[in-house]
């Protein structure tokens, strides 16, 4: 049997999951805790992922292995090599203005869109070169070498496996590879704004004009390229965290992939890249030579963890309370932007609730309304996808909630097929890996449909509430 690793380093955690090369079997896996908060120091992320491979039970039978990662974070690197600041994660919002700037700066959304895709905000690695260019020029002087969390996390482990087999102890202060070793792959780079899916390759021009200065960028790989450093165990490009989910869902074209983790995302597989001038859409590469056509919400399992705090009772307690309200909560309507949001662009907004009474003053109507509100959210960015669905996909963590599959279908109006629950960017980050050593043969999910009358009043009760209708 021949193994292979794949690594999700997400925004919370850290999962390593091992699986057969060929048939895609799950034979052990891991998982390490990630710090609170929107900027982080990469070592974090080294020592979760170290700590997640020895729950794994290690690499010394591994073939080969992949990282996935949170897109857009930026990380400023020295000329030796050393972390130059905390890498600023896609959630953080600071650099919201140094986006407005930006696009004003090149023409208008429509002169970004054409150039790498998307209308960069305050998500984007471009955003945040700016913010340190104007508030922390010191840093952006020092910065050497500009790169993603998962092509961080890519080139420390070129250096750690030269050192020998896995060993944690050893490999926490293992040396970094030069430089030049920095590597990356195309659906990854879409998201930095200044690498274009269309042209595929760099536009240092607009790197240049956020940080005043065109630093070392990691190469960008093929989908079945060798990262540099490759030896005994082959290390596979990886890619961003949503191009992993889609590979380890098995999404095709024609699929629409509804992913509620930290962030909510919608997307879908197409053969042609795209150019949405107003902003919505992100047009992002994928980790197979097509293109992931993207809407982000910054606000969807957090909206859920929120209510069952504020109603002090668990994750599954809140799905039972869900339930028991009755579709619509009675008016009561969650506008669900509690961290600033991204689609619509309202990086300062914060969350609201509407049509409060006594009747709705329940935990039950809470919990439901909390729900309908961040699958709204998701609701205007499949519409704002602008693709006829033949499949829905809903996946990640929140969609384990009994509540969220069967009042997704109310909300999205189209019957919505729930694959079990797995770790499906780790699995996505596997399957590419095995692609490097085998031709894999994985078979699809078997999904549980879930089917419902749709409910247009709630949406359009939340887009009043919301602000996008009058």
């Amino acid at each position: 049997m021949t193994l292979v690793a794949g690594v999700d380093s997400s925004t919370q955690s850290c999962k390593v999951v091992i699986r057969d090369a060929e048939t895609g079997a799950l034979v052990r896996q891991g998982r390490a805790a990630h710090p609170d908060g929107t900027e982080v120091h990469p070592s974090h992320w080294w020592a979760a992922l170290l700590q997640a491979i020895e729950a794994a039970g290690g690499l010394d039978d591994v073939a080969a292995i992949s990282v996935a990662g949170q897109q857009h974070g930026m990380v400023c690197l020295g000329a030796s090599g050393e972390v130059v600041r905390d890498a600023l994660l896609w959630n953080d919002t600071r650099s919201a203005q140094a986006a407005a700037d930006l696009v004003t700066e090149l023409g208008g959304p429509q002169a970004w869109a054409e150039a790498v895709g998307s209308v960069p905000v305050a998500s984007f690695t471009v955003t945040k070169l700016r913010w340190v260019a104007q508030h922390e020029p010191g840093n952006a002087q020092r910065t050497a070498a500009v790169c993603l969390p998962h092509d961080w996390l890519t080139w420390r482990l070129a250096g750690a496996l030269a050192t020998g087999p896995f060993d944690a102890r050893a490999w926490r202060d293992a040396p970094t590879p030069p430089l030049d070793q920095l590597a990356t792959d195309r659906g990854d780079a879409s998201g930095t704004g200044y690498w274009s899916p269309a042209t595929g390759a760099y536009r240092t021009d607009l790197l240049k004009t956020a940080l005043g200065t065109v630093p070392h960028l990691p190469r960008v790989l093929g989908p079945r390229e060798p990262a540099p450093g490759s030896g005994r165990v082959v290390i596979a490009p990886g890619t961003g965290d949503n191009m992993a989910a889609a590979l380890g869902v098995g999404a095709r074209p024609g699929d629409i992939v509804v992913s509620l983790g930290t962030s909510g995302t919608v997307f879908a597989i197409a053969e042609t890249p795209s150019a949405d001038p107003t902003g919505a859409v992100a047009g992002f590469a994928d980790a197979t030579g097509r293109f992931l056509p993207l809407v982000c919400t910054l606000n969807a399992a957090r909206v859920m963890d929120a209510a069952a705090r504020i109603a002090g009772v668990s994750l599954d307690e809140l799905s039972d309370l869900a339930l028991q309200a009755p579709p619509g909560a009675g008016g009561l309507t969650l506008v669900p932007y509690l961290e600033g949001e991204r689609t619509p662009n309202r990086p300062t907004a914060t969350g609201s609730i509407h049509g409060l009474t006594l009747a709705t003053a329940t935990p039950a109507h809470l919990a439901r309304a909390a729900i309908e509100g961040m699958l709204c959210g998701l609701a205007d960015a499949l519409d704002a996808l602008g693709l006829r669905a033949e499949r829905v996909l809903l996946i990640g963590g929140a969609a384990r909630s009994e509540a969220v599959r069967r009042i997704a279908p109310t909300i999205f109006g189209v019957p919505i097929a729930v694959p079990p629950p797995a770790e499906y960017v780790a699995d996505g980050a596997a399957h590419q890996a095995a692609t490097l050593v085998t031709t894999p043969d994985w078979r699809p999910h078997d999904a549980a449909t879930y089917e419902a009358a749709p409910a247009p009043d709630i949406r359009l009760r939340y887009a009043r509430a919301a602000g996008v209708l009058d």
